[in-house]
């Protein structure tokens, strides 16, 4: 039953690695190339990002119950792995309240010169985030490699 537990947490970390890899290294750039006019980038970007909260917070969710469940369960280096791979989990998770609470919204309302600093910021939001999800998927798929 564990192993199960530990298959959902690598899949829901996986999955959020993947869809963070995906935007920085393929989405973002390519938005940046097509869209040379930054009210028409914001405009897309805003759209693409619309709807796209809630769903990543069910997989935070899932990924922090079903590292949890481990944590607590497990014994030896399995249940240290797992807490430090949800404490990882759970300090990105505070950068995607961060972004998605209170840089989007800010970056709506902002002035157009102001728009390259936030695309900046939400980038190194973004590296961190993915850094943070890797290195714990790092770690739970190696105590789970037993």
């Amino acid at each position: 039953m564990m192993v199960l537990v530990e298959l959902a947490y690598l899949v829901l970390t996986t999955l959020w690695l993947g869809s963070m890899v995906y935007s920085l290294v393929v989405v973002q750039p390519r938005i940046a190339r097509f869209f040379r006019d930054d009210e028409r980038r914001e405009e897309f970007l805003l759209s693409l990002a619309d709807g796209n909260r809630w769903p990543v917070v069910a997989l935070i969710v899932g990924l922090v119950l079903s590292g949890g469940v481990v944590a607590l369960a497990g014994s030896g280096a399995v249940s240290t792995g797992y807490t430090v791979a949800v404490g990882l989990d759970l300090v990105a998770a505070g950068i995607f309240v961060d972004v998605s609470w209170r840089h989007w919204p800010a970056r709506v309302f902002a002035l157009p010169e102001e728009l390259p600093g936030f695309r900046r910021r939400l980038t190194v939001r973004a590296t961190t985030m993915t850094a943070l999800v890797g290195v714990s998927y790092v770690v739970a798929m190696a105590v789970s490699l037993r």
